[in-house]
């Protein structure tokens, strides 16, 4: 296609039409795409500066009405320079109330929202603090015009320590000035609710409004728009003022421009102050829940920072009605009704699958809020005679139950434990059915909340679930009633469980019941099929897709009570799943296993066709494979391949199927010898499974790790997601310690991060159990307590719990037995958690080598705390001097920050007496100053905040993930346009589906800037590299690791955009916060401190960089050792280094090491080493030369040696956890090249011997398009 055709195309889909306003400016333009219905336009319209004070008005084209659910392309005529016609309508209540509150949120007059489900500061963005980034200009100038030093051009990177702490400041934004105010109050009036008879004369809601100017007004919001009315605070008068004191406008927006003189200046200088930000920091989330940052500044707890806004308190009036009927929803029928909805056509997909996304998220959001109240006891049980864990609850039409063995139902199989581990495998269950879409099959709306020590189930209301049957009739329809002791079967639950099973590997195989009556079913005999009230199947208890772990059960599991269980088979529970990565991983090596055995058959014939070696077929077809590829997130190329291959030999692949029985090893009784050996078969199937994972599965990513093939993990978050994608349970986290451990220094970083992932998830375990049945007001006390017997013993061993005796005394019936609870025990319980949990024994002085910070923020994002941002001390004084002046540990963290926010001590007082005096702070921490109590290291106040940790069964697009897919394979064919325009289009539907902030519009905002940047579309790559920093930072927090690769990234695309000042800024403030999240020296920050070199060197800090270049190397030698491919590596790269800055001896000894090491490693044929010998020869020659005529440089001529490195020396792209390098670019794995310098050794020397002024690089080689070096 050419340009022509290209850009005739677009213009077809987005165009601009005019729209007709009814009042200043009269007319504005707005772009519209043929595939965007009218609701879209009128969003549109609702945003726009010149028009955000419509909103109750509907457009008109020819005359015509237009309806708000109808496609563009459906208005006959519309197309680009066409007018539309905005007309203003009349209002009702809930339209009012809507306008009201959309312009207390315009004109800054909301104030703070407190939501029990969003934390303190959630959505925060730091982005606009980090640099000024317009200044590529200057970046640009810098780098053409020579030594930035010389042009006065500032390092971003002058005065970096790397061997310092982080300072807490890199959490906190800066402290801004406050926002313009434009009036000083707007809100409901205590008027509210129009009596019935001036209802009946249009009046909706009266309001009150204080201007800048001091002056108030009463305004009556009648259907026909708002005017001032005569009331007073004590006279009931709401009809129109009279002339000239009257004033009416349809928009209130308007009507408080005509009454405040000063409030069209201040609104535009809020709206300056707004501009000054990115705007998607300030949008509002509304498809997704902001992240809540662990650590909060405490200038957010002040009693001053509490604004009084009347109403704040009326918003539950204001946005759901009188009787607050408007929230209640059928959450259930609106989730099924929109899964029914047709999908098509392209715009049917876009429409079922964003409507799919806004419903779940608001699901989630009143899920999240409800199960908040439920466990802080503010809500009635449906059943308070049964225990408390068997109790259940129903509020705004969603049912809750606990995690818990309430019934008896999980007694075999560890009580409480597994029924905490079962809830979360169904919610992950549901996700993958979710993915699926399998019409005729529904599931409800589910997720889980853990808070307070309380784990609940969150799920619609299933039609006919509390329904009492008649006697004869089962309570389900499909699969085992009680346990395995009844089993119900309804054939029409067969073919929709069918294409369940298929897609997800499970195998339909026979069980019994408990009179031995045999039943072939489709899942698992726990999956159960419900015939809701309305007609429709439902798909229940999906904790059992995958087989159990044979192997680890029959090594740490007994089958006897608690009590009689031998230490080393004392495993908490039986509900060891299989991940069904791992089965789909699996799945593919035997598939590929068959392909090439049919293949190698074809080309040689045998006597015989016997298949006997692969397992017989149960159910499997190739049409399943795009589901797989959704469900398991496994790479689609893989199995592409395997299928091309196998089509372009004649292999019918449909023959082959491999599926596993997720109910051996649970007590089924097969009967006759047909269905023991069957039953023997599929036991051997899961066997080999298992094997799978300990034989391959581990071994390989430890290796990868190793050998640095993927992005090595930074935090647990991390760890547990690359465990997770290569099919690995978190229960193996000891075996990964222990397999670290023999891999030698590379993976010492891996085994440390491993072992306080152990220990992370032991004291979440505690803590859980302690805060289980402890009333919410000592959710603080607790917490602060458990994390100074864990955290804080080096300061005090003997800390002592801080509880209000008189709140104590209303809760007698508690148990308070967390404040029995010290260092000692702490440490004891943890180890004995670590080796019951991970079967991994802790050394003798694991809480000496702890990271405090590091571990700290592990167990906030565990627990959903917010802590306040503090130097909070661990250590006494006098021994953090010690360990200041003392030799830095590599990445310790247990000496305590120094560069932190907030000043004073650590601990705090005494929690029972109030402060008086109208003392307007929180109380201050003294270290017991003021008392002789032992200083501790949290204190109850230091608990800012606790938030629900949520996990959700939604799923992702398939429409977007298809067009995302089909870009990169694209671009990997080297169809580059037709690859752009699936990439535009597959971000066009990303932001049409999930809205622009949410995390996978991050993501994918993330990978469409590196394929732009290997394409060498520069500008763009940067432009969605910001928007991917901003919306990570809001949704999936300010320091996970996402946001911080983001960050990598981002300064790598500004580098190679010409603005390397802002891409060090980027650096630094990732390297700040790779430090808070993990320590010092990380394996994978030896590519970003290379990157920080390169670019120093574009700016002509030289010797800035050959300081960055020496820290890379030390680490590299201490994780590789000295004698690898990678120290040889960056040996040369320093050596490079060296010369540019003027130290010709240290030149030849570090080429002079790449050598050697190249010369070991790879052979003297190697071109990397005669590369390094030609160097060595040359920089030799130089340091001789220089030595024997040191005043006669500039006549030196050396003979000019032409070399041509594969790469050139740049910046290297940051993958993602778990990504390899063949996946990061382009699918094309480039590890084996090096990086050196594209200059030549004539024009290197010349520079060494005549300084930056000899140094006239042509245009072509400038180093402003970083490229890839591994």
């Amino acid at each position: 296609m050419d340009g022509a055709a290209k850009e005739e195309q677009n213009l077809d889909n987005v165009f601009q039409i005019n729209i007709t306003l009814p009042h200043h400016p009269y007319a504005t333009q707005v772009m519209v795409s043929t595939q965007e219905q009218v609701q879209d336009l009128r969003q549109s319209v609702v945003d726009l500066p010149g028009t955000f004070q419509y909103t109750c008005f509907h457009l008109e084209y020819d005359g015509v009405r237009v309806h708000d659910f109808a496609e563009l392309s459906e208005i006959k005529g519309l197309a680009a320079g066409s007018t539309m016609k905005l007309l203003e309508d009349p209002y009702t209540e809930k339209e009012a109330r809507m306008h009201m509150i959309r312009v207390r949120e315009i004109i800054g007059a909301a104030g703070d929202r407190f939501d029990m489900v969003h934390g303190i500061s959630a959505g925060l963005s730091l982005h606009d603090n980090i640099s000024p980034w317009n200044d590529s200009e200057t970046g640009a100038l810098s780098q053409e015009n020579g030594d930035s030093k010389s042009s006065g051009t500032q390092n971003p990177l002058a005065g970096y320590q790397f061997d310092t702490p982080a300072s807490i400041r890199t959490f906190l934004p800066p402290i801004q000035e406050p926002l313009p105010k434009t009036v000083k109050s707007l809100g409901a009036s205590t008027w509210n609710p129009p009596p019935p008879y001036l209802r009946q004369k249009g009046h909706l809601l009266y309001l009150q409004l204080t201007t800048n100017e001091g002056e108030q007004y009463q305004i009556t919001s009648h259907v026909s728009g708002f005017f001032v009315n005569k009331s007073s605070n004590n006279k009931f008068d709401p009809f129109p003022r009279i002339a000239p004191k009257n004033a009416a406008a349809h928009s209130l927006f308007t009507l408080i421009g005509n009454l405040s003189p000063s409030f069209n200046t201040s609104f535009g200088a809020l709206l300056d102050a707004n501009n000054k930000r990115d705007p998607l920091a300030n949008y509002q989330l509304t498809s997704a829940i902001p992240s809540s940052p662990w650590l909060v500044d405490a200038s957010a707890l002040s009693l001053s920072a509490h604004q009084p806004d009347l109403t704040r308190s009326q918003e539950t009036y204001l946005m759901s009605g009188i009787d607050n009927t408007e929230t209640l929803r059928d959450w259930n029928e609106e989730i099924q009704s929109t899964r029914e909805l047709p999908k098509e056509s392209v715009q049917e997909r876009v429409f079922r699958e964003r409507l799919m996304s806004k419903i779940s998220a608001e699901f989630n959001e009143a899920a999240a809020r409800g199960a908040v109240m439920v466990a802080r006891g503010e809500v009635a049980p449906l059943n308070p005679t049964e225990s408390a864990d068997a109790q259940i609850f129903v509020y705004n039409n969603i049912f809750y139950s606990f995690g818990a063995d309430g019934v008896g139902t999980f007694t075999s199989e560890g009580g409480d434990e597994a029924a905490r581990v079962a809830v979360g495998k169904d919610v992950s269950g549901v996700k993958a059915v979710n993915q699926l879409d399998i019409s005729g099959l529904s599931t409800p709306g589910t997720m889980i909340v853990d808070y307070l020590g309380k784990r609940l189930v969150a799920q619609s209301i299933v039609p006919g679930i509390f329904k009492p049957r008649e006697p004869e009739e089962h309570q389900v329809d499909y699969g085992g009633v009680e346990g395995r002791e009844v089993v119900a079967h309804n054939d029409t639950f067969v073919p929709v469980f069918s294409k369940v099973s298929t897609a997800l590997k499970v195998k339909k195989h026979p069980v019994w019941d408990k009179e031995g009556t045999k039943h072939v079913l489709e899942g698992s005999v726990e999956t159960k099929g419900l015939l809701g009230t309305d007609g429709r199947k439902y798909i229940l208890d999906l904790y059992r897709l995958t087989p159990l772990d044979i192997q680890w059960l029959e090594e740490y599991w007994s089958d006897v009570g608690p009590a009689d269980k031998p230490k080393d088979r004392n495993y908490p529970h039986r509900m060891t799943v299989l991940r069904p990565e791992l089965v789909e991983t699996y799945w593919r090596l035997k598939m590929g296993e068959y392909v090439k055995e049919n293949i190698e058959r074809q080309k040689t014939p045998t006597e015989n066709g016997d298949d006997s070696k692969m397992h017989k077929p149960t159910t499997s077809t190739a049409g399943n494979e795009s589901e797989q590829e959704q469900v398991h997130g496994a790479s689609a190329k893989t199995l592409g391949r395997d299928d091309s291959s196998a089509e372009q030999e004649g292999i019918d692949t449909i023959k082959f199927s491999l599926a596993f029985n997720p109910d051996v090893f649970c007590g089924q009784t097969p009967r006759t010898d047909e269905e023991k050996e069957e039953w023997a078969s599929d036991e051997s199937n899961v066997r080999a499974l298992c094997g799978y994972l300990h034989e391959k599965a581990l071994p390989e990513i430890m290796q990868d790790l190793k050998e640095g093939e993927v992005g090595f993990p930074m935090d647990g978050q991390s760890l547990s997601r690359i465990m997770h994608k290569r099919g690995i349970n978190i229960r193996y986290l000891g075996k990964f310690a222990s397999l670290a451990d023999e891999h030698g220094s590379r993976l010492r970083a891996l085994k440390a991060l491993a072992t306080q992932e152990m220990i992370a998830r032991a004291f979440k375990h505690l803590a859980n159990r302690y805060m289980k049945g402890l009333p919410a007001p000592f959710g603080q006390s607790c917490l602060a307590h458990l994390l100074n017997c864990l955290l804080g013993a080096g300061l005090n061993s003997t800390p002592e719990a801080q509880l209000d005796e008189d709140v104590q005394y209303l809760y007698k019936d508690s148990n308070y037995s967390f404040a029995q609870a010290t260092a000692a025990t702490m440490k004891a319980d943890i180890e004995k958690e670590v080796q019951l949990r991970y079967r991994f024994t802790l050394e003798e002085d694991w809480i000496s080598n702890i990271k405090h910070v590091q571990l700290l923020r592990e167990i906030s994002l565990k627990l959903g705390l917010q802590l306040v941002a503090k130097d909070y001390q661990f250590f006494p004084a006098a021994e953090v001097a010690k360990e200041e002046s003392g030799p830095v540990v590599n990445g310790d963290a247990a000496h305590p920050f120094v560069n932190g926010h907030t000043s004073g001590h650590a601990n705090g007082t005494n929690g029972k007496k109030k402060r008086k005096n109208g003392d307007n702070s929180l109380p201050v921490s003294t270290n017991g100053s003021q008392s002789m109590k032992r200083p501790e290291t949290f204190a109850p106040d230091d608990i800012a905040n606790l938030v629900p940790v949520i996990k959700d069964a939604c799923a992702k697009s398939s429409l977007a993930e298809e067009a995302l897919e089909a870009g990169r394979i694209s671009i990997m064919q080297n169809n580059k346009e037709l690859g752009q325009e699936l990439l535009l289009e597959s971000l066009s539907l990303h932001e049409q589906i999930y809205g622009v902030l949410h995390p996978e519009v991050a993501r994918v905002y993330h990978q469409l800037a590196m394929l732009y940047y290997q394409l060498d579309e520069k500008a763009a790559a940067v432009e969605l590299a910001h928007k991917a920093v901003v919306i990570s930072e809001r949704t999936l927090g300010v320091d996970s690791t996402e946001t911080i690769l983001s960050y990598l990234n981002l300064g790598l695309f500004e580098h190679g955009n010409g603005n390397t000042n802002a891409a060090l800024s980027c650096m630094r403030h990732a390297l700040e916060l790779w430090k808070l999240i993990y320590g010092l020296k990380h394996p994978d920050s030896i590519t970003t401190i290379n990157n920080a070199a390169v670019m120093l060197q574009s700016l002509k800090f030289y010797h800035e960089s050959r300081l960055w270049f020496e820290t890379s190397l030390a680490i590299c030698e201490e994780l590789s050792g000295r004698v690898s491919v990678n120290t040889a590596t960056l040996s040369f790269q320093l050596a490079q280094a060296l010369a540019l800055d003027h130290d010709p001896k240290g030149a030849v000894q570090r080429m002079r090491d790449a050598y050697s090491i190249f010369r070991a490693k790879l052979g003297p044929e190697d071109r990397n080493t005669k590369e390094a010998d030609t160097w060595l020869e040359q920089l030799t020659q130089n340091a001789v030369s220089i030595a024997r005529h040191a005043k006669d440089l500039q006549a030196r001529r050396l003979r000019k040696v032409l070399l041509s490195p594969k790469v050139t020396l740049g910046t290297r792209p940051q993958p993602q956890v778990g990504q390899s390098p063949a996946d990061l670019i382009n699918g094309r794995d480039s590890r084996n090249t090096i990086a050196f310098d594209p200059r030549s050794i004539d024009e290197l020397m010349k520079y060494i011997e005549g300084g930056a002024e000899t140094l006239k690089k042509p245009a072509s080689k400038k180093r402003t398009t970083p490229r890839r070096r591994a």
